[in-house]
């Protein structure tokens, strides 16, 4: 579990942002391997876990191809609380719709971020997606030119202010892949996707 105190600023530096819910773990104590998403959607703010609905069962059977029981994976979030937009369903009823966090957003809760990945220590930070990869990068690269490939880098922390980042001294070993959900929408990345997810199994079986 977060520090009570980060949660509670957290979740007053989101005031005033369409974002509901919050969700914290549970996760392993001493990990090798930290998924990091964009953000919790409807699914799993309702109550349901990470392997819900279509997109949680898609990664499920991406995570299901790594050495290791899916209850020893670290799973999180760029941000812990789901980002929506208002839109009206096609029978004209009002409805919520997940959307992408924006960099305030992600702001508020970069300490909670910073403060999983200091006290688990994965040896692998796998960022699924674009805002991920931002958060922890500063860049926004096409996913088919990064992900797949790993490399060692310093990664981006909040400062003690909390309002700019500043790059860790210590080197991440950092593995991107695609959104799991990416393959729900162009079913022809889930070859791509799998083959990548190969890729990491093969390196968490060397780093054993």
């Amino acid at each position: 579990m977060l520090p009570r105190t980060a949660v509670i600023e957290a979740k007053k530096r989101m005031e005033g942002h369409r974002c509901e819910g919050f969700l914290d773990g549970p996760n392993p104590v001493d990990p090798v391997v930290m998924m990091i998403g964009e953000a919790p959607g409807e699914t799993e703010i309702t109550g349901g876990g990470p392997y819900d609905g279509r997109a949680g069962r898609q990664f499920l059977s991406y995570l299901e191809l790594l050495p290791y029981p899916v209850e020893d994976i670290y799973v999180t979030r760029t941000i812990k609380s789901r980002p929506y937009r208002w839109g009206t369903t096609p029978s004209g009823a009002p409805r919520k719709y997940n959307r992408t966090p924006n960099q305030k957003e992600i702001m508020a809760h970069a300490p909670l971020l910073d403060e999983e990945i200091r006290s688990a220590a994965p040896k692998i930070l796998c960022p699924m997606g674009r805002t991920p990869y931002w958060r922890l990068l500063g860049r926004s690269p096409r996913m088919p030119e990064t992900a797949g490939i790993h490399f060692t880098s310093p990664i981006r922390q909040v400062s003690a202010s909390g309002k700019e980042y500043i790059w860790s001294q210590e080197h991440h070993l950092i593995f991107p892949l695609y959104h799991p959900a990416a393959s729900l929408y162009n079913r022809s990345l889930e070859a791509v996707i799998r083959k990548h997810f190969c890729g990491l199994a093969r390196l968490l079986s060397a780093l054993s």
